[in-house]
């Protein structure tokens, strides 16, 4: 698996995560089964989230893979607080509780990657930055990033916070491109020209966050998967064409497209089916042509200015 550093770490990672907020939807053997086959494909970046089946699915996660000393060392963990039913919530004795649960469930004694999940209304930057000491230096979290943020959210964070921001999770794929649309569309009376996110692609390019593009086959807000999609004639036709060059499935190409963009993504992806499992990991191997690249924008809606 090609391998990419996670934001200005050192920390090397596959170019594909393997999202876990299904396994809890795997009968045992089978979440041991999809935990190897990803092992198997070098996709080793596991992510994860304290509200992803209530907690279950880290739990599941760690049996699966039967954790222990010699396991923890093969692989990368990410997981997510800040969400809690009704609210947000990014205060120190929140984000400090959660991570103790989340090691709990996991079974080990740190996190290679903790990510505040969605923006907190109420956060106090300070706070957070004593949590993020506090993990820091007994050793709970190596590296922190943030999950749904807008540039001037990560401004404000890193005011106080001193660990450097490595990586934001964002909404991101062919269906759902806005903050790539929206670069090309510069002063145009289009909505395309609307910014939704202050940049954040821009952004994230010029500190070298590694973004990480969640729901890379969805298109909407979990309204469905646009690959195979008869709604979407025009673009799986194109995807067809496309990935009978290079001898893949339209799945390797939903990531492909992704990983051809220069800001060094790492898509997560979060099937639990084996087949597209490794049809993601295939992406790793596909380099789009420009020309490609656009064919697919275009052939999903999307218009140049």
């Amino acid at each position: 698996m090609r391998k990419i550093r996670l934001g200005v770490s050192e920390l090397e990672v596959p170019v594909v995560a393997v999202g876990c907020m299904r396994i809890n939807q795997l009968q045992p053997k089978e979440a041991e089964q999809f935990v190897q086959t990803a092992l198997d494909l070098g996709a080793n970046f596991f992510d994860h989230a304290d509200i992803y089946g209530g907690g279950a699915c880290e739990e599941i996660f760690a049996q699966a893979i039967h954790m222990n000393d010699r396991v923890r060392e093969k692989v990368i963990l990410q997981s997510k607080c800040g969400i809690r039913e009704g609210r947000y919530d990014f205060s120190k004795e929140h984000i400090l509780n959660s991570v103790d649960g989340i090691l709990r469930r996991l079974r080990t004694d740190y996190l290679d990657v903790l990510l505040l999940h969605r923006p907190d209304a109420l956060v106090e930057p300070e706070e957070v930055a004593e949590a993020f000491d506090i993990l820091y230096s007994t050793g709970k979290v190596r590296y922190f990033g943030v999950s749904n943020h807008k540039p001037m959210q990560i401004e404000l964070l890193k005011k106080y916070v001193r660990q450097p921001i490595l990586a934001n999770q964002l909404q991101l794929s062919i269906m759902h491109a806005y903050m790539i649309s929206n670069g090309m569309n510069v002063n145009m009376d289009v909505p395309a020209a609307y910014d939704r996110d202050g940049s954040v692609l821009d952004y994230c390019r010029l500190h070298e966050i590694t973004i990480q593009p969640w729901s890379p086959f969805l298109y909407g807000f979990f309204e469905g998967v646009f690959v195979g999609n008869e709604k979407f004639p025009t673009l799986n036709a194109k995807m067809d064409e496309i990935g009978a060059r290079y001898g893949v499935t339209k799945t390797t190409l939903a990531i492909a497209w992704l990983l051809r963009h220069p800001a060094k993504m790492q898509p997560v992806v979060g099937t639990t089916n084996l087949q597209r499992l490794k049809d993601c990991v295939t992406a790793a191997e596909v380099n789009l042509t420009r020309k490609e690249w656009y064919e697919i924008y275009l052939a999903a809606g999307n218009t140049l200015p």
